[in-house]
């Protein structure tokens, strides 16, 4: 078992086969693949990724960009060559296929359910009981503002930040505080995000 958890590869490859078998229970218990079962297959990559994206960006916020200036200038390398390189390719990745799955999902709700939270619920004419959508629609419309900020501005500035695209001291320096102020704009954005489709799912399943 020490060395199976040794090797990261491993652990998430039986990992994986774990949650197969659970999902495949649950298809068995719930005693159908309907579209209920798919939606629920559908939040759980949504969850997952979402907990890597989002835990690396607080990873960046909480302790990397707090602790770099204290780090001895013979060790940064360490980071802005290794780690962060590595920790800024799980975290775009996971950015997007999070959204992928969260509209994977809507659409599972079926196309009126879509309709309403990507149009705030005006999609049928606005109504007293189309208030839950607008705030479901307003956390879907912050996390696509903070993927597109991942895929737009953060990744782009850190590869001349981190040096995986020439420039010069200026341009680089220039780079890493916008990257940093637009990776501080997600974290800013994160926990209303969060609120409006943790409330939403608690409250309207």
């Amino acid at each position: 078992m020490a060395a199976l958890l040794s090797n990261l590869r491993n652990t998430l490859i039986l990992s994986f086969v774990l949650a197969l078998i659970m999902i495949g229970a649950f298809a068995k218990v719930h005693g159908a693949v309907d579209g209920l079962f798919w939606r629920a297959v559908f939040r759980w990559m949504h969850v997952f990724f979402g907990i890597l994206w989002i835990g690396l960006l607080y990873y960046f916020n909480f302790v990397q960009i707090r602790k770099m200036p204290e780090i001895p200038a013979e060790l940064k390398p360490a980071v802005s060559k290794y780690i962060a390189p590595e920790a800024l390719f799980w975290f775009r990745w996971a950015a997007l296929f999070t959204v992928l799955a969260g509209i994977g999902l809507a659409s599972l709700n079926g196309k009126d359910y879509a309709a309403e939270v990507f149009t705030f619920g005006f999609a049928g004419g606005y109504q007293p009981g189309d208030r839950g959508f607008t705030l479901m629609g307003i956390g879907i419309y912050l996390a696509l503002i903070m993927f597109l900020n991942v895929w737009g501005v953060i990744w782009p500035n850190q590869k001349i930040a981190l040096g995986l695209k020439e420039a010069d001291a200026d341009a680089k320096a220039k780079a890493g505080r916008i990257a940093m102020l637009a990776s501080r704009t997600n974290v800013l954005l994160s926990l209303p995000m969060l609120t409006s489709m943790a409330m939403y799912q608690t409250l309207n399943g």
